[in-house]
Parts: structure tokens; C-alpha cells; sequence
């Protein structure tokens, strides 16, 4: 994690702890925070309510959306009972949401949830003020064509010692890209040099970072049609490779764990031929159950008619209810094995 964006954490984490003031919530913060680039969290803290006392462990989101809410609770969640969520703003929605899924957080602005057997703190609808708030934004590799750099070398490790034009090619953006995003990769811990050879590293950091902006920056640019279906039943990687187009969310994430009933179907490609969307009954719908987005790699996926499981990883905790994330997870180590 680069030097810029460990500040701003820690501006976030002192306003959030100075924030609860208003609530007769004070915090203080343990020694040994975790050093960044680790599975570890960003902070161990305590609470202090009531005469109460009570032990936290801190994950720090500085850039907290609805699109990335359920991945930021997952991370919360790996830590049981006494997970914390510190963010920048959770609005009033994200903060039901969070009160529903039982997940603790506080922000800047002064909202919390955290219920414990010693007591019990409930704040939404304050509203942020102060430069806590400000978005980071800067650099290379999380930028649009940076994501997709990111998403090839997750999804093949190896390709970092690619020729540039080569590695640009496949990852479907300008040869000028790849020098930036991989002279970044080392400052942000994410690649090493052994001997002539370089190496990513990190995997599981890397890859929540990535789906995070992925889901906030990327895949919104990449939706070019909803559809309404009766069924989805149609939805196999067999038909949909019969078209040039491929599977990705529920449905692909059904037929590489075989543990899902997808709800919704989401395919990667162009805009399906009149005799297609006729034969399975498609019709445009704003809201409806198939989207369809942009195929933005350019390099054979694992399995005919399947997006590449990174690609359906992010898929699922876009949609973020509890049957996609627990599927999700599955996909999870698959992943990450790469980079041991």
C-alpha cells in the first residue's frame, strides 16, 4: 500500500475515533498495528461507552460506495464478533444495510453501529463535513487501463515478465500502460525482483484491492444492455460459446462450483445477434435479470464460454447478498493459490 493512501487511512481513523465524541463514545488505539500488506488489520482498537470497555479489530475503507459495501463487510466479517468497519461516510442505506448484516462501523461524520453485550450504539444520518472525506485519487495502477493490467496479471501471474507489448495486447490497453502500472507495483507491495525475474506478490491484498476499484470504477463502464428473461435456464457456456459470448456472475459461478442457483445472468461480449435474444425470449429492460458488458481482455479464457474466475469473483460480491458472497468465497482460494 502506497505511503499516500496509508496517511489518509490514518486521517480517516483519527476523525472517526474524534467523531464518536459527540455520542459519549471515546476510542484509543492499541500498539502493534499491523504494517501494511499483510492479512492482518489496519488498527486494533478499543471502546469506551458507559464505563464500558470493549476490544475491536479495525478494517479502514476510505472510499466506501454500495457497489463495494458487501465486499467491505466481508473483510469485516473474517475478523468474528469484534470486526470493525471504519469508513470515510456510511449514508443512512449503507448503514441499514450493515445494521442488518450485523457488521459494527463508525465514520467521520459520526455514525456507528456497534452492539455488544456491554452496550449498545446506533447513530445514521449525520452528515459529513471536514477533509476526511476527500477521495484519493492518483496513480497508475488503479486507474481504468491499470484495473485492466491488474485483472490480466491475477488472472495469469506469470505474464509480469511479458514484453510490454505483448502484456498490452492481452490486457486490452495502450503499450505506454504497462511500464507505469508495473514501476508502481513494487512501491504498493504488490511484485518483487529475484535475481532477473519479477514476482507478484500479495495475491489476497491485491485482489480485494482490485475488486474494490473494479466494482466502484470499472464494471460500470462496461454495462451495454440489460435484458428481461422468463428463464435462465438457457444459460449454459455451451450456448452462449456457440454465440462469441461468455458466462460470467451467477452463472458462471454455478457451473464452476456447482453450488449456486443463479438468479441473474451475466454475459461478456457484443451485443447479441436478433436470433439469439429471439430464441430465449430476451427483452430490454433497464432492471431486468441478464446484462450484458463489454469484453475489455484479450487473451483464451480457462474454459470455453466462462469469463475468467477472477472476473466472476468480482461479479458475485458486485451483486453482494449472502448466496453470492458465500459462493464467491469458494472462488476465493482457487485464486489466490496462484501466487504461492
Amino acid at each position: 500500500m502506497d505511503k499516500d493512501l496509508r496517511q489518509h487511512e490514518h486521517e480517516v481513523l483519527a476523525a472517526a475515533m474524534k467523531a464518536g465524541q459527540a455520542q459519549g463514545l471515546t476510542w484509543t488505539q492499541a500498539a502493534g498495528t499491523p504494517a501494511p500488506g499483510t492479512h492482518q488489520p489496519d488498527a486494533l482498537l478499543q471502546a469506551h461507552y458507559a464505563g464500558k470497555t470493549v476490544d475491536y479489530v479495525a478494517e479502514i475503507k476510505t472510499r466506501l460506495r454500495p457497489a463495494n459495501l458487501a465486499l467491505a463487510a466481508r473483510q469485516v466479517r473474517r475478523y468474528g464478533p469484534r470486526g470493525l468497519l471504519v469508513a470515510d461516510y456510511v449514508t443512512p442505506p449503507m448503514a441499514d444495510e450493515l445494521q442488518r448484516q450485523n457488521v459494527p462501523f463508525i465514520d467521520t461524520a459520526g455514525n456507528a453501529y456497534l452492539p455488544t453485550p456491554e452496550f449498545l450504539v446506533w447513530v445514521k444520518g449525520q452528515r459529513p463535513t471536514g477533509a476526511a472525506h476527500t477521495t484519493r485519487t492518483g496513480g497508475r495502477a488503479f486507474t481504468t487501463a491499470g484495473l485492466q493490467v491488474l485483472f490480466t496479471l491475477l488472472c495469469h501471474p506469470d505474464w509480469i515478465d511479458l514484453p510490454y507489448r505483448e502484456l498490452a495486447a492481452r490486457a486490452g490497453v495502450a503499450h505506454g500502460t504497462i511500464g507505469g502500472v508495473l514501476a508502481e507495483l513494487p512501491a504498493l507491495g504488490f511484485a518483487i525482483t529475484l535475481g532477473k525475474r519479477r514476482r507478484l506478490t500479495h495475491g489476497d491484498v491485491l485482489l480485494r484491492q482490485w475488486v474494490d476499484a473494479y466494482i466502484r470504477t470499472l464494471r460500470p463502464k462496461l454495462v451495454r444492455q440489460r435484458y428481461r428473461a422468463q428463464t435462465l435456464a438457457w444459460a449454459t457456456a455451451e450456448d452462449v460459446h456457440a454465440h462469441d459470448l461468455l458466462l460470467g456472475g451467477e452463472t458462471a459461478a454455478a457451473q464452476l462450483t456447482g453450488y449456486l442457483r443463479p438468479q441473474t445472468v451475466t454475459l461478456y461480449g457484443r451485443k447479441p445477434d436478433a436470433r439469439f435474444l429471439a430464441e430465449h425470449r430476451l427483452l430490454p429492460d433497464p432492471n431486468g435479470n441478464v446484462e450484458l458488458l463489454e469484453r475489455f481482455w484479450d487473451f483464451p479464457t480457462e474454459r470455453a464460454g466462462l469469463a475468467p474466475d477472477v472476473l466472476v469473483y468480482a461479479d458475485l460480491m458486485a451483486i453482494g447478498d449472502a448466496r453470492t458472497i458465500e459462493t464467491a468465497d469458494k472462488l476465493h482460494e482457487r485464486i489466490v493459490d496462484r501466487f504461492k
